[in-house]
Protein backbone atom coordinates (compact mmCIF):
# COMPACT_ATOMS: atom_id res chain seq x y z
CA UNK A 1 0.00 0.00 0.00
CA UNK A 2 1.54 3.05 -0.81
CA UNK A 3 1.73 5.47 1.67
CA UNK A 4 -0.55 8.27 2.82
CA UNK A 5 1.11 11.88 1.34
CA UNK A 6 -0.33 13.47 4.40
CA UNK A 7 0.99 11.53 7.05
CA UNK A 8 4.35 11.71 5.13
CA UNK A 9 4.30 15.39 5.43
CA UNK A 10 3.29 15.71 8.62
CA UNK A 11 6.30 13.44 9.97
CA UNK A 12 8.44 15.58 7.59
CA UNK A 13 7.54 18.48 9.35
CA UNK A 14 8.12 17.57 12.96
CA UNK A 15 11.50 15.76 12.18
CA UNK A 16 12.48 18.92 10.93
CA UNK A 17 11.27 20.84 14.07
CA UNK A 18 13.81 18.00 15.97
CA UNK A 19 16.35 20.02 14.86
CA UNK A 20 18.51 16.75 14.66
CA UNK A 21 18.46 13.30 12.53
CA UNK A 22 15.48 11.19 14.10
CA UNK A 23 13.25 8.68 13.07
CA UNK A 24 9.66 7.82 14.14
CA UNK A 25 9.64 4.60 15.81
CA UNK A 26 7.34 1.95 17.63
CA UNK A 27 9.58 2.05 20.08
CA UNK A 28 9.86 6.48 20.61
CA UNK A 29 13.84 7.26 19.48
CA UNK A 30 15.24 9.59 21.91
CA UNK A 31 17.45 11.99 20.71
CA UNK A 32 19.75 15.02 22.23
CA UNK A 33 18.64 18.52 20.79
CA UNK A 34 19.36 21.51 22.73
CA UNK A 35 18.01 23.25 20.29
CA UNK A 36 14.69 21.27 19.66
CA UNK A 37 11.90 23.06 19.04
CA UNK A 38 9.17 20.16 20.02
CA UNK A 39 9.58 22.10 23.41
CA UNK A 40 11.10 25.38 25.32
CA UNK A 41 14.98 25.21 25.63
CA UNK A 42 15.73 22.76 28.36
CA UNK A 43 12.54 20.59 28.21
CA UNK A 44 11.83 17.29 26.57
CA UNK A 45 9.55 17.38 23.73
CA UNK A 46 7.40 14.16 22.59
CA UNK A 47 4.96 13.93 19.18
CA UNK A 48 3.38 10.68 18.49
CA UNK A 49 2.03 9.69 15.16
CA UNK A 50 0.01 7.15 14.53
CA UNK A 51 1.74 5.47 16.87
CA UNK A 52 5.08 5.93 16.26
CA UNK A 53 7.57 8.58 18.26
CA UNK A 54 10.24 10.95 18.57
CA UNK A 55 11.32 12.36 21.84
CA UNK A 56 14.09 15.16 22.03
CA UNK A 57 15.98 15.73 25.45
CA UNK A 58 18.85 18.18 26.07
CA UNK A 59 21.26 16.68 27.47
CA UNK A 60 23.36 12.98 27.48
CA UNK A 61 22.26 12.50 30.98
CA UNK A 62 18.42 13.35 30.15
CA UNK A 63 18.49 10.63 27.42
CA UNK A 64 19.66 8.07 28.79
CA UNK A 65 16.61 8.36 31.60
CA UNK A 66 14.19 8.56 29.21
CA UNK A 67 15.36 5.77 26.56
CA UNK A 68 14.95 3.33 29.66
CA UNK A 69 11.22 4.79 30.31
CA UNK A 70 10.65 4.81 26.16
CA UNK A 71 11.66 1.03 26.09
CA UNK A 72 9.36 0.28 28.54
CA UNK A 73 6.01 1.45 27.51
CA UNK A 74 4.36 2.29 23.69
CA UNK A 75 4.80 5.94 22.53
CA UNK A 76 1.01 6.56 23.24
CA UNK A 77 1.80 6.48 26.71
CA UNK A 78 4.11 8.57 26.89
CA UNK A 79 1.59 11.43 25.76
CA UNK A 80 -1.39 9.59 27.66
CA UNK A 81 -2.22 12.39 29.90
CA UNK A 82 -5.35 14.14 28.27
CA UNK A 83 -5.56 17.30 30.30
CA UNK A 84 -1.85 17.84 29.08
CA UNK A 85 -1.02 17.12 25.68
CA UNK A 86 -2.32 18.63 22.40
CA UNK A 87 -4.23 16.66 19.51
CA UNK A 88 -2.57 17.21 16.04
CA UNK A 89 -4.93 17.06 13.54
CA UNK A 90 -4.84 17.86 9.50
CA UNK A 91 -6.86 18.23 6.00
CA UNK A 92 -5.79 18.00 2.75
CA UNK A 93 -8.21 19.54 0.02
CA UNK A 94 -10.36 16.67 -0.59
CA UNK A 95 -11.08 16.11 2.58
CA UNK A 96 -11.78 19.62 3.42
CA UNK A 97 -15.21 20.82 4.59
CA UNK A 98 -15.94 24.09 4.17
CA UNK A 99 -18.92 26.46 5.85
CA UNK A 100 -20.89 27.65 3.28
CA UNK A 101 -23.14 30.34 3.77
CA UNK A 102 -23.74 31.72 7.24
CA UNK A 103 -21.99 35.02 8.58
CA UNK A 104 -19.99 37.04 6.60
CA UNK A 105 -16.34 37.02 6.69
CA UNK A 106 -14.14 39.97 6.97
CA UNK A 107 -10.66 39.73 5.89
CA UNK A 108 -8.55 42.10 8.46
CA UNK A 109 -4.53 42.61 8.36
CA UNK A 110 -3.20 40.60 11.36
CA UNK A 111 -2.01 43.77 12.84
CA UNK A 112 -5.54 45.73 12.47
CA UNK A 113 -6.72 47.47 16.01
CA UNK A 114 -9.59 45.47 15.50
CA UNK A 115 -7.88 41.74 16.69
CA UNK A 116 -6.05 43.62 19.18
CA UNK A 117 -9.46 44.62 20.87
CA UNK A 118 -10.54 40.85 20.24
CA UNK A 119 -7.51 40.06 22.26
CA UNK A 120 -7.78 42.03 25.17
CA UNK A 121 -11.40 41.14 25.37
CA UNK A 122 -10.72 37.16 25.78
CA UNK A 123 -8.46 37.55 28.52
CA UNK A 124 -4.41 36.80 29.09
CA UNK A 125 -5.16 33.07 29.34
CA UNK A 126 -7.33 32.69 26.18
CA UNK A 127 -5.33 35.23 23.80
CA UNK A 128 -2.45 33.70 24.58
CA UNK A 129 -3.45 30.09 24.23
CA UNK A 130 -5.28 30.86 20.66
CA UNK A 131 -2.01 32.02 19.19
CA UNK A 132 -3.76 34.75 17.43
CA UNK A 133 -1.39 37.54 17.53
CA UNK A 134 1.36 35.25 16.23
CA UNK A 135 -0.60 34.97 12.94
CA UNK A 136 1.71 35.63 9.87
CA UNK A 137 -1.59 35.74 7.26
CA UNK A 138 -4.69 38.01 6.96
CA UNK A 139 -6.97 37.92 10.04
CA UNK A 140 -10.75 36.15 8.78
CA UNK A 141 -13.39 37.59 11.18
CA UNK A 142 -16.93 37.99 11.71
CA UNK A 143 -17.41 41.94 12.71
CA UNK A 144 -20.36 42.69 14.89
CA UNK A 145 -20.78 46.58 13.83
CA UNK A 146 -17.39 47.60 13.80
CA UNK A 147 -16.43 45.23 16.67
CA UNK A 148 -14.58 41.40 15.92
CA UNK A 149 -16.25 38.96 18.15
CA UNK A 150 -14.42 36.27 16.26
CA UNK A 151 -11.09 35.51 14.26
CA UNK A 152 -8.82 33.19 12.52
CA UNK A 153 -5.40 32.84 10.93
CA UNK A 154 -2.63 31.10 10.54
CA UNK A 155 1.40 31.03 11.05
CA UNK A 156 3.50 29.73 8.97
CA UNK A 157 5.79 27.02 9.99
CA UNK A 158 8.38 24.98 8.42
CA UNK A 159 7.33 22.93 5.11
CA UNK A 160 4.42 24.78 3.77
CA UNK A 161 2.67 24.21 7.06
CA UNK A 162 -0.13 26.77 8.02
CA UNK A 163 -0.87 26.73 11.80
CA UNK A 164 -3.57 27.64 12.70
CA UNK A 165 -5.52 29.97 15.27
CA UNK A 166 -9.12 30.64 16.35
CA UNK A 167 -10.63 33.10 19.23
CA UNK A 168 -13.91 33.70 19.34
CA UNK A 169 -14.99 36.80 22.22
CA UNK A 170 -16.23 35.23 25.75
CA UNK A 171 -19.52 36.45 24.91
CA UNK A 172 -20.02 34.98 21.69
CA UNK A 173 -18.85 31.41 21.69
CA UNK A 174 -21.50 28.66 21.11
CA UNK A 175 -22.73 30.35 18.03
CA UNK A 176 -20.77 28.53 15.60
CA UNK A 177 -18.02 31.57 14.50
CA UNK A 178 -15.45 29.61 15.24
CA UNK A 179 -15.88 27.08 12.91
CA UNK A 180 -16.87 29.86 10.17
CA UNK A 181 -13.44 31.74 10.48
CA UNK A 182 -11.30 28.92 10.71
CA UNK A 183 -13.25 27.78 7.63
CA UNK A 184 -12.23 31.14 5.51
CA UNK A 185 -8.24 30.44 7.37
CA UNK A 186 -8.34 26.82 6.43
CA UNK A 187 -9.27 27.50 2.74
CA UNK A 188 -7.02 30.56 2.32
CA UNK A 189 -3.96 27.90 3.28
CA UNK A 190 -5.50 25.84 1.14
CA UNK A 191 -5.59 27.88 -1.72
CA UNK A 192 -1.62 28.88 -1.12
CA UNK A 193 -0.87 25.33 -1.01
CA UNK A 194 -0.21 25.15 2.40
CA UNK A 195 -1.25 21.70 4.99
CA UNK A 196 -3.15 23.05 7.50
CA UNK A 197 -2.23 21.62 10.96
CA UNK A 198 -4.71 22.23 13.87
CA UNK A 199 -3.24 21.76 17.24
CA UNK A 200 -5.52 22.01 20.54
CA UNK A 201 -6.25 20.21 24.05
CA UNK A 202 -10.26 21.45 24.25
CA UNK A 203 -12.21 18.82 23.15
CA UNK A 204 -14.74 21.97 21.53
CA UNK A 205 -11.81 23.25 19.44
CA UNK A 206 -10.86 19.75 18.54
CA UNK A 207 -14.91 19.06 17.74
CA UNK A 208 -14.68 22.32 15.37
CA UNK A 209 -11.66 20.35 13.82
CA UNK A 210 -13.48 17.45 13.00
CA UNK A 211 -16.74 19.74 11.33
CA UNK A 212 -13.82 21.11 8.90
CA UNK A 213 -12.71 17.64 8.04
CA UNK A 214 -9.66 17.73 9.83
CA UNK A 215 -8.04 13.90 11.01
CA UNK A 216 -6.59 13.59 14.20
CA UNK A 217 -2.73 12.00 13.41
CA UNK A 218 -1.34 12.09 16.95
CA UNK A 219 -0.36 13.98 20.11
CA UNK A 220 2.67 16.70 21.34
CA UNK A 221 4.00 16.97 25.03
CA UNK A 222 6.56 19.21 26.25
CA UNK A 223 7.62 17.94 29.49
CA UNK A 224 10.07 19.15 32.63
CA UNK A 225 11.76 16.31 34.13
CA UNK A 226 11.63 16.55 37.69
CA UNK A 227 15.10 16.71 40.16
CA UNK A 228 16.96 18.18 36.95
CA UNK A 229 16.49 15.20 34.51
CA UNK A 230 15.65 12.33 37.13
CA UNK A 231 13.97 9.47 35.07
CA UNK A 232 10.30 8.74 35.80
CA UNK A 233 8.34 12.23 37.30
CA UNK A 234 7.28 14.29 34.46
CA UNK A 235 6.09 17.63 34.73
CA UNK A 236 3.89 17.75 31.87
CA UNK A 237 3.29 21.26 29.83
CA UNK A 238 0.29 21.50 28.00
CA UNK A 239 -0.24 24.05 25.38
CA UNK A 240 0.16 27.53 26.01
CA UNK A 241 1.31 30.36 23.77
CA UNK A 242 5.35 31.52 23.51
CA UNK A 243 5.53 30.50 19.90
CA UNK A 244 7.37 32.50 18.21
CA UNK A 245 6.85 33.19 13.89
CA UNK A 246 10.57 33.03 13.99
CA UNK A 247 12.15 30.47 14.67
CA UNK A 248 9.00 27.67 14.79
CA UNK A 249 7.13 26.99 17.74
CA UNK A 250 9.30 25.79 20.98
CA UNK A 251 6.06 24.71 22.83
CA UNK A 252 2.25 23.84 22.21
CA UNK A 253 -0.72 25.87 22.21
CA UNK A 254 -4.41 25.07 21.17
CA UNK A 255 -7.00 27.18 20.14
CA UNK A 256 -10.10 28.46 21.74
CA UNK A 257 -13.32 28.07 20.25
Amino acid sequence: MAPDPLAVRVRALWQELAGVAVEFGRSAAVVVSPGSRLCPPSWCGVVVLGGAGIVTVPTAGAAVRLREVAAEVPPAALVRADVLRATLAYVSGPDFRPVLGGRTVARLPADHPGLSALLVGAGREDAGESGLEEISSPAFVVLDGAEAVAAAGYQAWPRGTAHLSVLTAPGCRGRGLAKTVASAAVAHALDAGLMPQWRARPEPSRRIARALGFREVGAQLSVRLDGGGGGRGWAGRGPRSSTAPSPPPRSDYGTMA
